[in-house]
């Protein structure tokens, strides 16, 4: 597994994919801080990490694409079936390389705290917290895209696929707000982003976080199934 992490690790600085990533999210929250932080003179971490959630679906499509829909493009992904390392290790050691990356973007952001921190006033509690639900909404985005990405057959169509599902999420996030009581529940229940909106008001939600981490379990799951059903096609 720490083998498949390193080459995948290494690929994303190898190819432009990962500066992009890096260079695009940054670009895109340093605008956010000038507008929402800087312009309104505020102090306010927590909306700023509201803002920047929504990065994730436009950013993580990027992020995955390549991780198995290049394999099957390439026709490499045979290499993947033959290997002594099983199909889970591969599935967890590309995870957590692009988790690798998005962690690193994310530590990046800690410079717009210090900024908060050297002219306002911020508490270490509430920080933690919010970046705690923002790392892991995240995660979940990079498992759900990476799903996407072992059942496509190219990294564009891969990041297309992707980038719509992740606006459809948001968009099932906004009919909530329009959605009878019982549908709104339902939809409330499944986003991502309302399931976020108790770390971005400072309170630690553990079943916020249980359920964002049962996200990313059941894509990796399904994503290890799929592969090892297309493993047993072709070798039938």
């Amino acid at each position: 597994m720490i083998a498949v992490w390193r080459k995948e690790l290494r690929s994303y600085f190898c190819t432009p994919v990962g500066y992009v990533c890096v260079g695009v999210f940054l670009a895109l929250a340093s605008l956010f801080f000038y507008i929402s932080v800087l312009q309104e003179h505020s102090s306010d971490i927590l909306s700023f990490i509201l803002r920047m959630s929504y990065l994730w679906m436009l950013l993580c499509p990027v992020l995955t694409m390549r991780l198995f829909a290049e394999e099957k493009q390439r026709k490499t992904d045979q290499l993947l079936f033959t290997s002594p390392i099983s199909l889970t290790r591969i599935t967890l050691g590309k995870y957590l390389a692009a988790v690798t990356v998005l962690l690193g973007t994310v530590i990046l952001t800690g410079v717009y705290t210090a900024v908060i921190g050297r002219y306002g006033q911020i508490y270490a509690g509430e920080v933690f917290t919010g970046y705690l639900g923002f790392i892991l909404q995240g995660c979940a985005f990079v498992a759900i895209d990476m799903l996407v990405s072992a059942l496509v057959r190219t990294p564009i169509i891969a990041a297309a696929t992707s980038f719509g599902l992740n606006v459809a999420l948001w968009i099932m996030n906004l009919l909530a707000l329009q959605a009878p009581a019982w549908l709104a529940d339902i939809l409330n229940f499944l986003s991502l982003y309302s399931r976020n909106e108790p770390f971005l008001m400072g309170q630690f939600s553990p079943a916020s976080a249980l359920f964002d981490l049962s996200v990313i379990a059941a894509a990796l799951f399904v994503t290890i199934h799929a592969l090892d059903t297309r493993r047993w096609k072709k070798g039938a």
